[in-house]
């Protein structure tokens, strides 16, 4: 597992002032910010079609930045007592007491009356409708019970993180179309095996703060199978998003290449006597893959507006 060394390890080389900047800024969780605003940019390019409107870019990209701030400083408050039980999350600043549960409380609703009012002011009525949804998901499903109580807890939680790609392409097309449907079952089927990867590899973790996730639940062998499942369904989703017409020939070989490749590292995962090193692997294959994705339909459907690939076939 990977060590976090104690904050008190780095303390002395900050002013309060940072600390508490830092503190703050680490509660909102920048590395689940950072990689959402990307599928952002993926779903707003994909509906905009080689059009750009600053106004509707700039909100729905900050505005929904913000709510996802705000849902991950709430979690930090929901979860401070799990995450004193496990290796990874003992040093967050709630459960060491350098920031309290009330100031966090403050902090992440004026967060999110911040990114729903921008989003409010600059997209539309759905895309508020659409960031409400991924919100009460993760905050109140899946962190208060789901988490806690069902080895489904995963299931719900993706939801939520398929919401982003479907808040930036709503964002533009003002309707819950085919596409949207789309990315919501991509990246929807995307979260299962790239969490499941996860609880492998944290397992003793999730074990510690009895977390019913299924790989603790049914075993390694299980979620295995579940993991191939996934994938499967994902790449199929993912490529229909390109027979349809949404994105290129570009999207369609990336997603392709990489997708066949989390496959047959997953299917690995039978073969394996290191299930900790193979399920980092699959985890970070679905990085790479998600990332590309979202960054290939951005290109395609800039440089190839509104081209369906078997008309661009004849």
């Amino acid at each position: 597992m990977d060590h976090v060394p104690p904050a008190s390890q780095h303390d002395d080389r900050l002013t309060p002032t940072r600390m508490m900047i830092r503190d703050y800024v680490t509660i909102t969780k920048p590395g689940i910010i950072g990689g959402n605003v990307i599928s952002v940019l993926g779903g707003y390019f994909l509906a905009a079609q080689g059009q750009f409107d600053f106004l509707v870019f700039a909100s729905a990209l900050l505005g929904l930045a913000l709510v996802i701030a705000s849902g991950c400083a709430f979690n930090n408050v929901i979860d401070q007592d799990i995450d004193a039980l496990m290796e990874r999350t003992r040093n967050r600043p709630l459960v060491q007491g350098r920031v309290s549960a009330a100031a966090t409380l403050v902090f992440a609703t004026i967060l999110g009356l911040a990114g729903f009012g921008l989003l409010a002011l600059g997209t539309n009525a759905l895309t508020v409708g659409l960031a409400a949804f991924g919100f009460v998901v993760y905050v109140g499903i899946y962190s208060l019970y789901m988490k806690r109580h069902s080895e489904y807890g995963t299931l719900v939680g993706s939801l939520s993180g398929a919401v982003p790609p479907v808040v930036g392409y709503c964002a533009v097309s003002g309707s819950f179309d085919a596409g949207a449907l789309t990315l919501l079952i991509i990246f929807s089927l995307w979260q299962m095996p790239h969490s499941y990867a996860i609880a492998i590899f944290r397992m003793e973790d999730y074990r510690a703060a009895k977390i019913p996730v299924l790989p603790v639940v049914r075993g390694i062998g299980t979620a295995k199978h579940h993991i191939i499942g996934y994938i499967l369904a994902f790449l199929g989703a993912a490529l229909s998003l390109s027979l349809a017409g949404y994105a290129g020939p570009g999207y369609l070989i990336v997603t392709s290449v990489l997708g066949i490749y989390w496959l047959y590292i997953a299917a690995k995962g039978y073969r394996t006597e290191d299930n900790v090193r193979w399920a980092r692997q699959v985890f970070g294959i679905s990085i790479l893959t998600i990332t590309a994705m979202s960054v290939m339909m951005s290109l395609d459907a800039t440089l190839m507006p509104g081209v369906p690939l078997w008309t661009s076939m004849y």
